[in-house]
């Protein structure tokens, strides 16, 4: 039945029936019934929308939604991470830590380091700051993970040059950073620095393609007005079916990722 409404919808009967469906019905049960018969192509007519537990001027968790459950970006960074998981082998550098490393290589990484800006995180086996750590070896790592770690760093394009020169020949870069994103200046004192920038993928494929060749820089985002209103919020991953997560608008990028190759020889 709904079927034949669509398919008649400029019909006379179904005009008809739309008129008089406005002036009788509540407007709450008109918009059940056009989201119900057009999906996300109906409009909410000026002033039905209901904002609820959304009209206020603070979010509900400031910490991402982690204090919820999962947030909208580690869905997103760890379905990239999880896809790319053959490239975590040999010897990979994480920043802060060496969760993803061990949670997505698993006994392919045969040695592991971590890379902290400052002294005193008992996990980091090199501290540098890596727009200048002229101490780390080139030609080092067979992968590295640096996931939402750009936006603090100021020289942003001396980091992808280091990336570059780190990475054995052949090796990987996994990079994720945020689009659409709350701040929060906690984190920001615990990178020991600011957040300075906000990128898309259209600036992400420029950096990297200023480095490393073009054909081997693979950019992809993620996120939608739903998620990206969720992130917002601080709601969690948990609170988002998986087909609201999934869905993909580019004008509503929450997550920008990249995945970018050294060239196995100069040749």
């Amino acid at each position: 039945m709904l079927k034949t409404f669509k398919n008649t919808e400029d019909g006379i009967l179904v005009r008809l029936l739309k008129w008089i469906a406005l002036r009788i019905l509540p407007t709450s049960v008109c918009n059940w019934l056009g989201v119900l018969l057009y999906g996300s192509k109906y409009r909410l007519s000026l002033g039905t929308v209901r904002l609820g537990n959304l009209r206020r001027v603070t979010p509900i968790s400031r910490v991402y939604g982690c204090d919820r459950g999962q947030p909208v970006d580690r869905y997103y960074i760890e379905n990239y991470l999880a896809n790319c998981s053959s490239d975590i082998h040999g010897h990979v550098l994480e920043i802060a830590d060496a969760h993803y490393t061990k949670c997505y290589g698993g006994n392919r990484v045969t040695k592991s380091d971590v890379l902290h800006v400052k002294e005193g995180n008992p996990e980091a086996t090199i501290v540098a700051d890596i727009s200048s750590a002229h101490q780390i070896p080139s030609d080092t790592f067979d992968c590295i993970i640096l996931t939402q770690t750009l936006q603090f760093i100021y020289d942003f394009r001396a980091a992808i040059e280091t990336l570059f020169r780190i990475l054995k020949p052949g090796g990987v870069v996994l990079v994720t950073f945020p689009g659409i994103s709350q701040r929060n200046h906690e984190e920001e004192k615990g990178f020991g620095g600011s957040w300075y920038w906000s990128f898309n993928s259209n600036s992400a494929r420029r950096l990297f393609e200023e480095v490393f060749p073009a054909a081997n820089v693979r950019i992809e985002a993620h996120g939608n007005v739903l998620s990206a209103i969720a992130f917002l919020h601080g709601l969690a991953t948990e609170e988002l079916r998986q087909k609201e997560l999934d869905h993909y608008d580019p004008n509503y990028q929450v997550l920008i990722a990249v995945r970018a190759v050294k060239p196995a020889s100069e040749g």
